[in-house]
């Protein structure tokens, strides 16, 4: 198995953007968020993203986003293991958040294109050129869908080519794109960046995964994307099948919820959300409900480890360990 470069390159390997356990009253739980991170980092997670979308980061105040940033360090034992969300409407702001980053331990962030207007290519520019004066490494995060700005391949390389960002977190479901980009920026490491295409990005040469669904299924997860990157198929095909159904949430409007949903499934501090996400309705709940107790009952919960997968075809030779 070839070990992610999570040294030199801590962005590599699984990355989980990290669920934010809130109590009933919607403040945040910390101590429930510390073991969160620091089990997910005992299930074989190479590190975690705070403050990002799934972590609601637009509904914490700003003492609350500083906190779970310390927080999540100081669980993860490394600040090399903790690659912050630093999105806001202003570059000064998003600067700001990469210098807060910074000297909590930090040593990469992940980063929006500006999201309050649709920005042009030299506005686009002026952004990550304005956040990586922070000092640290930054990680664009290409989701066209909710910024309305579209990091192409052709932009991804002019941004790298200025010195700005060491990688994409590559959200646009897109797969075809990955090959474009290891064209024209074959320096620039392509992350996965939606669960339903982990395979396919994987195979295309990603080198980890900024991911969601590790929040309810560390274990499984961590096996299915090892063997993807090692495109040993005849380990990740059957478990990407088995997980797909749960995985495609990742890609939807209500994917804060339906993670947080299957979290609380499978035993772990999922909770509410804040507003103005509200609860499922009845209809993607019990989607997601059937999704998830149906993987957990195959063996694929956090107790069991991967004691399921000998039950998935084509995965009978695989053990518990998490490889």
């Amino acid at each position: 198995m070839t070990a992610p470069d999570t040294r030199t390159r801590p962005w590599h390997g699984v990355m989980v953007a990290t669920a934010l356990p809130l109590r009933p009253d919607l403040g945040v739980d910390y101590d429930a968020y510390a073991a969160h991170v620091a089990r997910l980092i005992d299930a074989g997670c190479d590190g975690v993203v705070p403050n990002g979308s799934l972590g609601e980061y637009q509904t914490l105040t700003d003492e609350e986003r500083a906190r779970v940033v310390r927080v999540a360090v100081e669980a993860a034992g490394d600040g090399a293991r903790v690659m912050p969300g630093v999105s806001a409407y202003g570059s000064a702001e998003a600067r700001r958040w990469a210098e807060q980053a910074a000297e909590a331990g930090c040593r990469s962030v992940l980063l929006l294109p500006p999201n309050a207007y649709r920005a042009d290519e030299a506005t686009v520019r002026d952004h990550y050129a304005e956040v990586a004066r922070a000092g640290l490494p930054v990680v664009a995060y290409n989701n066209p869908y909710d910024t309305k700005v579209d990091l192409t391949p052709g932009l991804l390389a002019r941004l790298h080519g200025d010195g700005h960002i060491v990688a994409v977190k590559e959200f646009s479901g897109d797969v075809r794109r990955a090959y474009e980009i290891a064209e024209l920026a074959p320096g620039l490491d392509l992350l996965i960046g939606a669960d339903d295409v982990l395979l396919e990005l994987a195979l295309a040469g990603a080198v980890g995964w900024i991911a969601g669904y590790p929040n309810a299924l560390p274990h499984a997860c961590v096996e299915l994307y090892r063997a993807a990157v090692e495109k040993d198929l005849e380990r990740a095909l059957p478990l990407y099948r088995a997980l797909h159904p749960l995985l495609r949430w990742d890609s939807r409007t209500e994917f804060v919820q339906a993670i947080k949903l299957s979290m609380d499934l499978a035993g772990l501090p999922g909770g509410p959300t804040r507003p103005p996400r509200g609860p499922l309705g009845e209809t993607e709940a019990a989607a997601v409900r059937a999704a998830t107790e149906k993987v957990l009952a195959e063996g694929f919960g956090e107790a069991s480890g991967l004691s399921g997968l000998s039950g998935v075809s084509g995965l009978s030779g695989v053990s518990g360990k998490v490889l």
